[in-house]
């Protein structure tokens, strides 16, 4: 039994589900066919697209619009040799459709050929005069590329032909920042708002940009040109927030945090604000708090447990600190900065045995900062270990080669460790790289300081460097 079509979409989809759990044939034409597919595909219910792909070629067998849908499966399943196979027969027949050009960069883009998929793209372009999802895949293709320039560009066309979209908007900012042409950006969006003056998506990337240039008074007029634009927009309230503790404003940044909270389900990001600005204002309990709240909500949050952590650590309660940092390594033992705090928290209990572990571990998970390095040694060098130290030191300095600080540690190490010649060699080094720097040394290895040599060496290299 066959029946026409209904003619709403939803209706049709309805039918077309209803057709599949009977013995019934109904007959839908090849629109309704596209929209039922389309459905389904962006649903992510691929095997039911497949299935009214199927009947649909069955009822119209000449349908191009249908058999590029499959294509597009066919590509969705990796399957690109029947997908190109497909395309040739489509091509046959209607050499001028882009949508050809286009399935065949998506081809090649899920292969990595970006640069063949843009080629194909700028040819689907000469094709057609609906150009915006062809200069949006062109922008994702560039992106892929790292081409971020083009991708702009690309992206700029999407806002032209919508100035709505605001997915194109973003990944416009997007490359600017990546760009770091912040004055760009600016000027791109200032030109965007003099059109669109209540756009609270623009205002709010103003902002962003305003503050990642340090012009905090300016992103904060944004800001606030966001809310009053949407005053259910938590990203804008947030943001505001930020600015407002930078400008040291900090109970009104607690109000803009508040009113996130207050719209929707508190995010861990919004509690700890919360707590680093009750810090400031020496309300301490709710900070601990907010803290607690920060690694409740996410305990995953390394912010959180550093923040916890800090605050116990600045009460000068290393106890309790250390017990937040434990808490926070059990949680997860391969977060480096765990393991620096901890050492950090071991070194000012004086318990070097375990200091020395921690800076071990930091290290081997993949922080090499400087003041790891020179830290590490310190304990070494408090633990009499001072081969180790050096050793410490000289890895730093691969790491570091120019830097004063460990090289004047070093030499203090090697004299420490009566390696004279090491030292000579290294103190020397140091005043080159940075006779003001000279302190330093003097600061740590006082009983060195008159040593004649060294005080003749240090004659030496002033004289030299004048």
């Amino acid at each position: 039994m066959a029946l026409d079509s209904n003619e709403y979409p939803d209706k049709s989809i309805s039918k077309f589900e209803s057709m599949l759990k009977t013995d019934d044939v109904y007959f839908f034409d090849s629109e309704d066919f596209e929209e039922i597919i389309h459905h389904y595909l962006n649903n992510g219910k691929i095997s039911l697209g497949k299935k009214a792909i199927q009947i649909g070629l069955e009822q119209h067998p000449n349908s191009l619009d249908l058999k590029l849908l499959q294509v597009e499966v066919l590509a969705f399943e990796d399957k690109f040799e029947a997908a190109e196979k497909l395309l040739d027969e489509i091509q046959d027949i209607d050499a001028l459709n882009e949508e050809i050009y286009i399935q065949r960069a998506n081809i090649q883009s899920k292969q990595d050929n970006h640069q063949a998929a843009v080629n194909l793209l700028l040819d689907a372009l000469h094709l057609t005069d609906d150009t915006f999802d062809i200069h949006s895949l062109l922008g994702m293709e560039y992106l892929f590329m790292d081409d971020h320039e083009r991708a702009k560009f690309s992206f700029m066309k999407c806002v032209e032909y919508d100035e709505s979209d605001y997915s194109s908007l973003y990944n416009v900012i997007y490359c600017f920042e990546f760009l770091e042409d912040f004055d760009g950006a600016v000027h791109y969006l200032n030109d965007y708002l003099e059109r669109n003056p209540y756009c609270e998506v623009a205002w709010h990337q103003l902002g962003k940009m305003y503050y990642a240039m340090d012009m905090f008074q300016e992103a904060l007029t944004a800001f606030d040109f966001a809310v009053i634009s949407d005053d259910s927009f938590i990203g804008a309230y947030f943001e505001k927030g930020k600015v407002l503790e930078k400008l040291g404003r900090y109970n009104e940044a607690i109000e803009n945090y508040e009113a996130t909270i207050s719209m929707e389900d508190p995010t861990s990001h919004a509690f700890l604000r919360l707590g680093k600005c009750h810090e400031k204002l020496g309300n301490y309990d709710l900070a601990k708090y907010y803290y607690y709240h920060t690694v409740h909500e996410d305990p995953l949050l390394d912010k959180g447990w550093l923040a916890i952590t800090d605050f116990h650590f600045r009460q000068k309660n290393h106890e309790k600190a250390l017990y937040y940092i434990n808490k926070a390594i059990n949680i997860d033992g391969e977060n480096p900065l765990y393991w620096k705090k901890a050492a950090k928290i071991y070194f000012a209990l004086d318990n070097l045995d375990e200091a020395d572990f921690a800076y071990k571990q930091t290290v081997d998970l993949g922080n090499y900062e400087l003041d790891t390095w020179k830290n590490w040694a310190e304990v070494l060098k408090r633990m009499g270990d001072l081969n180790s130290a050096i050793q410490v030191l000289i890895q730093g300095l691969e790491f570091y080669p120019d830097s004063a600080k460990l090289t004047y540690k070093l030499a203090g190490i090697y004299l420490k460790n009566n390696d004279v010649a090491g030292a000579k060699k290294t103190l020397a080094d140091a005043m080159k790289m940075d006779l003001d720097k000279l302190e330093l040394f003097d600061e740590e290895f006082p009983e060195f300081s008159e040593v004649k040599w060294v005080k003749a060496l240090v004659s030496k290299i002033k004289k030299t460097s004048t």
